[in-house]
């Protein structure tokens, strides 16, 4: 999978986005192409930002087939990442890696517009 969408057809009314607002390491990239091809849900990372968590945001991934209109998508590390505008607006800046360590291992988010955050990384606060 290439990280350039100049051959992609966006669904109407779904933006294109670059790496400013969501950046990818390539391990980030290649685990979320690994599991798109282990778990054949979508060839799409769907990142929402929602209410809830211990810091009173959370971030929430799933894998979907096609993005819908409203949508941002950018492709970084090989991926297509496609987010929601107004979760793009918590998100901006943020870079997402992968460690496969046995301990603090998995996928972490380094977001700069974040004042705090959980000691396991999954919710934060502005």
């Amino acid at each position: 999978m290439t990280t350039d969408l100049a051959n992609t057809v966006l669904p109407e009314g779904v933006r294109e986005g670059n790496e400013r607002l969501i950046r990818l390491s390539p391990a980030a990239g290649t685990k979320i192409n690994a599991l798109i091809e282990r778990e054949k849900e979508g060839e799409y990372l769907r990142v929402k930002i929602t209410g809830g968590g211990c810091n009173g945001l959370s971030y929430k991934m799933r894998f979907i087939e096609a993005p819908k209109r409203g949508d941002i998508l950018v492709a970084s590390a090989g991926a297509r990442v496609v987010t929601d505008s107004k979760s793009a607006l918590y998100l901006r800046g943020t870079d997402l890696d992968y460690s496969d360590k046995m301990v603090g291992g998995g996928f972490k988010f380094s977001n700069p517009n974040a004042k705090a955050s959980c000691s396991c990384g999954e919710s934060f606060s502005i």
